[in-house]
């Protein structure tokens, strides 16, 4: 069995204990009680009780302390995936949204979401889902328009036809002709 990893030489168990007491990160005051355990002679075994987690989980946190300090018992944000599109491939994505397309060129007579996952694989080899795209444009600063639907036949004349000047079917009453009745 290997050594432990030692902590660093310039804090002590009160110095933990009272950055616990101050901190308003439940968790990394369970972190730094735990290895003010270890500063006081405890084993890695009751530090990692004291702390609710198994000994590799204390060698993390050891790591962590060294090298950060009890910054470091923070819980970060985990990174995530990294973005399919890099700068210089958001702006030819950009540059072609802005000029639209060429029909002739790209068979299309306007972008659509699978058209430009479409266009990425063709120019960059990379595989985009049309809801990647969506986020990719949306980051862009572009939002999705629609034109409203219209009939290939429609004429404006016949829109101007059927538009009838309905005329109100009641009328205003004469003054006095209210005062005959009951």
């Amino acid at each position: 069995m290997s050594a432990a990893i030692g902590l660093r030489d310039d804090f002590g168990s009160s110095q933990l204990r009272t950055l616990a007491k101050a901190t308003r990160d439940a968790s990394q005051a369970r972190r730094l009680l735990a290895l003010a355990e270890i500063y006081d002679g405890g084993s890695r075994s009751e530090a990692a009780r004291i702390g609710g987690v198994g000994l590799q989980t204390v060698r993390d946190w050891v790591l962590r302390f060294n090298a950060l300090g009890p910054d470091g018992l923070i819980d970060r944000k985990a990174p995530g995936n990294s973005p399919k599109l890099n700068h210089a491939q958001r702006e030819a994505l950009a540059k072609i949204v802005e000029s639209g397309p060429i029909p002739s060129i790209h068979g299309v007579v306007r972008w659509r979401l699978v058209d430009l996952a479409q266009w990425v694989w063709d120019e960059f080899s990379i595989s985009v889902s049309e809801a990647t795209m969506s986020r990719e444009l949306k980051a862009l600063g572009y939002s999705k328009l629609s034109a409203r639907p219209r009939h290939y036949a429609q004429s404006a004349l016949a829109i101007a036809d059927f538009k009838k000047d309905f005329r109100p079917s009641w009328r205003t009453s004469e003054p006095g002709s209210r005062q005959g009745r009951i």
